[in-house]
């Protein structure tokens, strides 16, 4: 029996289990959907192949939008200068980027006319909550979806249901962690994980190294602040900061500003919400097809 058919939803789309499945099941539910994919730093992603995997998994558009640098300016360097660390202990990653993913599906869901948008969380974690009021708060009349939450399948079920419906994902029964991450950290569960008194396996790491495996020799890392955000490790920057970029471009147009702290480019001019999307940040490109 067909479903019956209720628009589009546009759908947070990072290629793992969870939003693999989640493309044949919200279509099982009626829905056209539209993947948008955000870069923002994951690790050993190639989104080119995250976006062919969409097609193959029954998208019917699928967005690449790259939020890096965005991502950086406008949560982690305030998170870094303000010290954010969850209940004072814990150092936010993934929940940083989680207002940006918000605002980029009400933009793609409003640039497609999509009566929602959908997110993999599960329902026993905070990220849910960030997206979701995120969401609500910049569009309330954009429903919002959240597949795993509702499914109530296992992460066994998950593959079967995959395999069932030809999607592949880089998720097994030997390795079944889920992993966000982004340039700012990286977060795993499930597994062997879900029980805190386990040691994590080897095999669940990837940016460090096990102290046994580790050179023995002791290294200074000495790393540059500059107004608070950090510009170059060992004296060497990897290229301009962005208020440098910002400095100089400003600078030629005749259009600095003196400030008591030094000469800074003028501030722009807040625009409303649904034009404050800058170009620069890939908002402004259409559907990437594979």
């Amino acid at each position: 029996m067909t479903a019956e058919k209720k628009g589009k939803v546009v759908l947070a789309y990072s290629g793992g289990l969870d939003t693999s499945v989640a493309i044949p099941w919200l279509h099982d539910q009626g829905y056209d959907v539209v993947t948008l994919t955000m870069n923002v730093g994951q690790q050993a992603d190639n989104l080119e192949e995250i976006k062919a995997k969409a097609y193959a998994a029954g998208a019917v558009k699928a967005y690449v939008v790259d939020l890096r640098e965005a991502f950086v300016d406008t949560f982690v360097w305030p998170a870094l200068k303000s010290n954010a660390l969850y209940q004072g202990v814990y150092p936010l990653n993934s929940a940083l980027s989680r207002p940006m993913i918000a605002q980029a599906l009400i933009w793609c869901a409003e640039k497609e006319g999509a009566a929602a948008v959908a997110h993999g969380c599960t329902g026993k974690g905070q990220d849910q909550v960030r997206i979701e009021v995120c969401c609500n708060a910049l569009n309330p009349n954009i429903e919002v979806l959240a597949p795993v939450r509702d499914w109530g399948f296992t992460r066994e079920e998950e593959m079967d249901y995959a395999a069932a419906h030809n999607v592949p994902v880089p998720t097994t029964r030997k390795s079944p962690y889920s992993i966000d991450d982004n340039m700012w950290g990286r977060s795993i569960e499930c597994g062997i994980l879900e029980d805190p008194w386990n040691e994590p396996p080897k095999d669940a790491y990837a940016l460090t190294a096990d102290p046994k495996d580790a050179p023995d020799e002791e290294v200074t890392v000495e790393i540059t602040f500059e107004s608070g955000i950090p510009v170059a490790v060992n004296g060497k920057k990897n290229g301009k900061h962005r208020a440098d970029r910002l400095y100089e471009q400003n600078g030629r147009q005749g259009r600095l500003r003196t400030h008591r702290y030094g000469r800074r480019p003028p501030r722009r001019v807040q625009k409303p919400r649904s034009l404050r999307v800058p170009r620069r940040h890939g908002f402004d490109r259409g559907p990437q097809k594979a």
